[in-house]
Parts: structure tokens; sequence; C-alpha cells
């Protein structure tokens, strides 16, 4: 069997990506040892990170209650708690699912450091955790999301081809993810691998939250520093953040510069199709939901993940971890219909309603 490793940015996590997956590699691969077998009435703790970036209410919340009734026959049972961007209320939300004896948690960590002695609590009590779209730290059974270091390579080369021929010497400002998520060290990692030796970082920062009013607040600081003249592109590394800081560049005269995002939000595609935003990166939400709902549901059954995860993950504190990495795509005004369309995340009547008819009509979005 081959297998080929690479390291990101997130303390000493490797990902191995494993053309076939062998179950006498990891300790975690066979669940069926520790766990004993249950039917399809399990009860499943969903915790999920915040609630302002809209894919988590919109779209995994329903997508995992929906993939977990399908795997039990209408039997399981999704419990869920959003953290609201609060760590310490997520432990607290770990402990009240401990107490709660749910079979299995689906955790989409809000800090992956201080997740860690949660983790291990849940462990203890004989529940099996899935880390969901952010690596946590801790004894942790699976993981799925995505390919975090190709996303942000994406996004950096979008900008570049934005900025085309202008792009040589040019200056830009670069707006990172919260310092406390290890998925934007991994998405700066990739857009650095993209960006360095074309472009000049004039500004770069680490947005506290990932909250847009944050976003803003640093565009406005970076445009002050730099001169609204002397930025010709802005690295962002997700959707709200760039509706922040598009709204700075307004307020401060700024038209017609490329930037960057992520997580088709319909704000975001919206702001693609006007030309106020250059690019989103989308992700298969129903594909990695769909995952972590299969994991949870074989995990609480005692059954082994050998037949979906053929990768696997190393964190700082767990090796060997089954995991399901999920491909991206660079959406543009160019592959709309290709992408959140056909994927029925939204419909055209949704994305070019009102105000928005005009553009759509304009990029034959119709």
């Amino acid at each position: 069997m081959r297998r080929a490793a690479f390291a990101v940015a997130a303390g000493a996590m490797v990902v191995s990506l494993a053309a076939c997956g062998s179950a006498a590699e990891s300790d975690n691969n066979d669940s069926s040892d520790s766990a004993a077998k249950k039917g399809d009435d399990i009860k499943v703790g969903l915790l999920l990170p915040e609630n302002q970036t809209a894919r988590y209410e919109k779209f995994d919340k329903p997508m995992i209650e929906k993939k977990v009734k399908e795997l039990t026959n209408n039997k399981g049972e999704v419990v869920y708690a959003n953290a609201k961007q609060d760590a310490s209320l997520q432990n607290q939300q770990v402990d009240t699912m401990v107490t709660n004896k749910v079979d299995v948690l689906i955790l989409d960590a809000v800090d992956y450091k201080a997740i860690a002695g949660s983790v291990k609590k849940a462990k203890d009590a004989g529940i099996k955790v899935v880390a969901f779209d952010r690596l946590a730290e801790g004894p942790i059974d699976a993981y799925t999301s995505f390919d975090n270091v190709t996303v942000g390579k994406t996004q950096g080369e979008a900008l570049l081809k934005a900025l085309g021929d202008k792009a040589e010497g040019s200056q830009i400002v670069m707006m990172n993810g919260s310092s406390t998520d290890p998925n934007a060290a991994q998405f700066k990692e990739g857009a650095h691998s993209a960006l360095d030796g074309k472009v000049k970082v004039g500004r770069e920062y680490d947005t506290k939250e990932w909250k847009p009013e944050n976003a803003n607040a640093n565009m406005e600081g970076a445009i002050s520093a730099l001169g609204k003249d002397k930025i010709a592109g802005v690295y962002s590394a997700n959707d709200g953040m760039a509706g922040g800081i598009i709204t700075a560049l307004k307020a401060a005269g700024i038209a017609d510069i490329p930037v960057t995002g992520q997580d088709a939000e319909l704000a975001g595609v919206q702001r693609i199709v006007t030309g106020e935003q250059y690019m989103s990166v989308f992700k298969s939400y129903p594909k990695e939901a769909e995952v972590a709902a299969e994991m949870a549901v074989k995990l609480a059954k005692g059954e082994s993940l050998d037949s979906i995860a053929n990768d696997k993950v190393d964190s700082e504190s767990a090796k060997g971890v089954p995991a399901v990495i999920v491909p991206v795509v660079s959406l543009t005004k160019d592959n709309i219909k290709e992408t959140v369309i056909k994927d029925g995340f939204y419909t055209i009547d949704e994305i070019c309603a009102g105000k928005y008819k005009a553009a759509c009509d304009k990029i034959g979005l119709k």
C-alpha cells in the first residue's frame, strides 16, 4: 500500500492519504473492540461552534439530522447545541452530553486545544468522538473535513488570477481566520504557498472569532496604514469576513479590487454576481455532513470505519485517526450553475432576488 504524508500548520498535524486503508495501522480504525454492539436506537450529540457563519445552521445541522435518521430507520436521535463562539460554553455542552449519555459526539470545536480535556472526558465515559470540520485535540475516534491547505492555495491562486499581469509587485492585505481555529492556520499556509514571492503583503491579520465586524475594523486599519490607492486586492479567508472587508473598502471609496472568500454563503454568492467579491470556495457540505453522520452511527453501533475512511490524520494528541477528506472547488461567477445550484444549495430565484436580478441577467444566470 502506498502512503503519502504532508505536514500542515496546526501543530504537528499530519494527514496521511492512503490508497487503501488498513485496520492494522491504527487502534482508532476498529471501534468494535471497545464499543458494545447497538441497534438503531442511538443518541448522537451534535456540537457546532457558532451561528454567525450561515453554513452551520442552514446546512450542517439539518443535513446531519436527516442522514442520522436515514441510517437508523428514523430511530436515531440528534441532540444539538451551538457554542456561539464560546469555548467555555462548549466544554460545558460536552459535560451535558456526557451526563445525558449520548452514544457518540460529532464535535466542531470552537478552540481545538481548549476542548481536549472535554474530549478525554467523553472518551472516559465510553463516548466516541467524531471531529467535524476542525481537528480537535484529545483522543478523537474519527475526522472529516476538507483539505484546508488546498482551500487556502485555491484562494491565493484565484487572487493571483484576478490580478493578472498586475500581480507582480502588487500589494495586498491578508485577512486570515481566528487563531483558535486550526483550519485557519492551514488556510493561511496554503494561501502563502500561492502568494509568497508573487505579491507584497502590506498588512496581515488573524481575525478574532472570524467576526465580520473584526475584519471590517482590521481592513479600516490597513487602509489607513497603507493608503487607499496602494491596495490591489484582499485575501479573505471566508465570505463572512469578506462582507465586512467590502463594507470598509466601499466606505473608503475603493472599488473594483478582487476579494476572496470561502463557504459559498448566499450573501457571498450574490456579491460574486455583482462583482463586489471575486470568488469563494465551494465546499460540499452535504458530503461532509453525510460522512460525519455515517461515521457517528457506525461508531455508536460499535462498527468499523474501514468501509468509508480511506485516509489517516495525526494530531498532536492522536495518531492514525480514520479520516475522510472532501475535495473543494473555486467558485466564481462563471461556475455558479455547476456548483451551488447543481448541488441544491440555492436556487437561481434565491440568488437573483430583488436588486440582484439585473446583475444575474448580465452574467447569464437566469
